[in-house]
């Protein structure tokens, strides 16, 4: 068994959770909102990921060793590695609203040196999001090389779960950490046979650098790699008995207990915006309450200390106990058939529809819920919650109970349909109720065909049904593995789902999933799936799985099978996406989080690329993973140059830049007469005519031209409006790209809220034959594929040999490229 020994750093520590140095003199380096983050880590005598670290204990102020100048600490030993407990803190432009950093991965923090007994050193660069991470981490911005503290704790997949979690659970690992993040990072020491008289740190920058443990290990192999995982059989002395669920509800109900059953093999083998929702609001502390009750009229409701009996509320529609009072509150209901009608067509539509009572409760249609579970993975009907509104998808006719008197409704058909909110009354009997919705754009009509790239659990005809909706016209319902469960996979067909009708066509296909290199979609693969869907451990696929392939097999395979391969909520994880764009295996990238001002990380990386003179596509998918993301919420506009819809037809669309990314509104792009997707040949510089249009049934503020990633050209109006158009002559000296957005500053209450926004795909200017490049981007790139490699070399499982070879050649291959570029580029002129 390996041995660790934990190294007591305590007489070097200078610095403490409260953010106050130790010593007269010392600054704060962290910002006071992050100090109690910070003080809750955990202190004392701990465990990570087997490894032991002796800390300063929780209570203690003296807790860290901050890297303010060069600091030994004296060791005396022998080790075949030095695991180092360490964190840094966020760069010094970091904007906390941002989603994540990834400008400063590989930035140099220090430099951790070995000395040896016999005076000789070796050292090791530490390097942001390599061998260490920031306290506070993004999601997909994992350090290369090191891991943080919170752990990957297996669960039992069957149960029992906390609330909500079932989903969860099913990923088969669960984190034990809090809101901060200790790093571990293994030093491999390349003379364990020498004596290590001490490890001498020496900050290289002005980025805090703070180490928490250090722990001596003497082992063959990495301490922070994992090996496959494999099964044993455990007998236990004595039958262990499940956790019982106790129910206190009078007359209630007992939660379900589940047990895995002895397994039998021959047995065995026998889910001002309207119409977007509305702002989540805390609904605690609240002096009056709503509860759902079923329970007979001899039932009683125990309630803030008082007992009511279910007959009085029942018979006099409400009674008083005390302080208490509860009340019926709609006795009077009817039962009422609704049609929504197109009102261009005259015939019923499917649509997304709420209704309210005058009290502020949902009243959902026959057959829907009445509190929707937006939970991830627990609820995948056709039900969606907006913020803290209720929605119901309905196919034009449905039965719903309403209460007699003034009721509320709402109904919402994508874009191009204007949203209606209505009061109604609702009289004594009434058995009938017909509604309008009217389209003032039709996009369809010009030859424009909508689809979400990215939905996730729901089944095939429940795609179908909120596509229509939702005005979708191609639903890409992806299966995909999460640790030991698989969804949609029974759905997969290697064509359209039978389902396809009346202009909406659904297909299954994959999104393969690596939770440090990236996800990529297959979309449209005809025959067999591109499996496995998943590589190399949670949280994608299951504990010790290997590193089987490359994202860059998975697209190869993709397209021999005339799929489409896009990178869904671009760029994170960030991995090995650089490689595939370089390498020219991506045809789109999913621009879909809309910020106030479009300059987020997914828009800014996207314009790394086309600095760089790789096309690639704007896309727009939801990732709906739950009831709380409508199908088409940020979708995709393509125009199929005058085909007739069908996949193939859209595919083409979108490898050809056909395209724009859209949470509302219709955004256009025209330079030289020429749009998206086209490109302009110039012997030399010149002006070029654009224009850009927009217009939408939700405002906007600002209208932009934008060049190579910079705004050339923008219209803005303060109260907001439903159409813009921005014309410019732009000067082009070199070879470039435009692109037309537009953003406003509502926001609509989807998943992730989202601001109404929408992006173009480029317009491409090619001057002379000069390529576009941007060499300080190239160099970024660079920097991300030192990164995957670092990880495949570092912490990865290998499958094998061979595969591991052939996985690190897409890094080489890419690098070479970029390298040629580079050379090309310091012969000539670039931007």
């Amino acid at each position: 068994m390996a041995k660790s020994i934990p190294v007591d750093l305590s007489r070097s520590f200078n610095f403490g959770r409260s953010n106050e140095p130790l010593r007269a003199g010392g600054s704060r380096p962290w910002p006071p909102v992050a100090a109690p983050e910070l003080a809750n880590l955990p202190g004392g005598e701990q465990v990570f990921w087997g490894i032991p670290f002796h800390l300063g204990a929780a209570g203690e102020e003296s807790a860290w060793l901050l890297l303010d100048e060069p600091r030994t600490v004296e060791i005396g030993a022998k080790a075949a590695y030095l695991v180092v407990l360490h964190f840094c803190g966020q760069p010094p432009d970091w904007d906390p609203a941002a989603r994540g950093n990834v400008d400063c991965t590989g930035e140099q923090l220090a430099d951790y040196v070995i000395v040896y007994d016999d005076g000789t050193e070796r050292r090791q660069p530490i390097r942001r999001r390599f061998e260490v991470g920031t306290a506070w981490n993004a999601w997909g911005q994992l350090a290369f090389a090191a891991r943080p503290h919170s752990s990957d704790v297996p669960v039992d997949l069957n149960g029992p779960y906390p609330p909500h979690m079932w989903g969860q659970y099913q990923t088969s690992v669960r984190g034990d950490g809090g809101e901060a993040d200790y790093w571990l990072y293994a030093l491999a020491n390349p003379e364990p046979d020498k004596t290590v008289r001490a490890l001498r740190l020496e900050p290289t920058c002005s980025s805090h650098l703070v180490v928490a443990g250090l722990t001596l290990f003497e082992g063959k192999e990495h301490p922070l790699r994992r090996h496959r995982l494999e099964s044993l059989r455990i007998t236990l002395p004595e039958p262990s008995c499940l956790a019982d669920v106790r129910a206190t509800v009078d007359l209630g109900t007992v939660a379900r207990t589940y047990a895995v059953p002895a397994f039998v093999p021959d047995e065995w083998l026998a889910d001002p915006v309207q119409g977007w929702g509305e702002e989540p609001v805390s609904l605690e502390p609240a002096k009056q309450v709503l509860l759902d009750v079923s329970a007979s009229a001899d039932a009683t409701l125990s309630v803030a200390g008082q007992d009511v009996p279910m007959a009085d509320v029942f018979g006099k529609g409400g009674t008083e106990r005390g302080p208490v009072r509860v009340e019926l509150l709609t006795p009077r209901k009817t039962w009422v058939h609704v049609t929504v009608e197109d009102a261009s067509t005259g015939r019923p539509t499917p649509v997304r529809v709420h209704f309210r009572a005058p009290d502020g409760r949902y009243l959902p249609p026959y057959g829907h819920r009445h509190q929707v579970n937006d939970n991830w993975y627990e609820d995948y009907g056709a039900d969606l919650k907006l913020g803290h509104t209720q929605y119901a998808y309905v196919d034009g006719k449905f039965l719903i109970e309403l209460p007699v008197g003034e009721v509320y409704v709402e109904l919402s058909k994508g874009f191009e349909y204007r949203p209606l909110r209505q009061r109604l009354q609702i009289a004594p009997g009434q058995r009938e109720l017909r509604l309008r919705i009217e389209r003032p754009l039709n996009w369809r009509a010009r030859g424009w065909v909508t689809a979400d790239t990215h939905v996730h659990f729901i089944s095939p005809q429940t795609a179908w049904l909120e596509a229509q909706g939702e005005g979708i016209n191609l639903v890409n319902l992806l299966a995909s593995q999460w640790g030991d469960l698989f969804t949609n996979v029974g759905d997969i067909s290697g064509g359209p789902s039978g389902v396809s009708h009346d202009d909406t066509i659904v297909w299954v296909g994959t999104e393969n999933r690596q939770h440090l290199l990236g996800h990529m979609s297959m979309l449209g693969a005809k025959g067999e799936p591109v499996f496995p869907m998943c590589a190399a451990g949670p949280s994608e696929s299951y504990i010790g799985d290997p590193t089987w392939t490359s994202l860059a097999e998975w697209a190869d395979r993709c397209r021999q099978q005339e799929g489409v391969v896009i990178m869904p909520h671009f760029p994170s994880p960030y991995g090995e996406v650089v490689a595939d764009i370089v390498l020219g295996k991506v045809d789109g990238v999913e621009i879909r989080s809309f910020g106030a001002t479009l300059d987020d990380v997914s828009t800014r990386e996207w314009y790394r690329y086309l600095n760089c003179g790789y096309r690639v596509a704007a896309v727009g998918g939801t990732d709906k993973m739950w009831a709380g993301m409508p199908v088409g919420g940020v979708r995709t506009y393509a125009d199929l140059g005058g085909e007739d819809f069908s996949f193939h037809a859209w595919a083409k669309a979108v490898r050809a830049g056909r395209t724009f990314t859209t949470s509302g509104p219709i955004i256009g792009l025209s330079v030289e007469g020429r749009a998206p997707g086209s490109e302009i040949a110039l012997r030399s510089g010149g002006s070029l005519a654009v224009e850009a249009t927009a217009e939408s049934l939700q405002p906007f503020h600002t209208l932009e031209i934008v060049m190579n990633g910079k705004v050339v050209a923008s219209e803005e109006r303060q109260a907001g409006s439903g159409n813009l158009t921005v014309r410019a002559s732009v000067p082009v000296q070199s070879s470039s790209w435009l692109a037309a957005r537009c953003v406003s500053r509502y926001r609509v209450w989807h998943g992730w809220p989202v601001h109404i926004a929408a992006h173009t795909s480029p317009v491409y200017v090619v001057v002379g034959d000069e390529r576009q490049f941007s060499p300080s981007d190239a160099t970024f790139m660079l920097t991300m594929l030192d990164g995957g490699l670092t990880w495949l070399d570092t912490l990865s499982i290998p499958a094998d040999a061979e595969r591991h070879a052939r996985i690190r050649r897409v890094f080489l291959d890419a690098k070479e490229a970029l390298h040629q570029h580079l050379h090309a580029a310091g012969h000539g002129r670039s931007h």
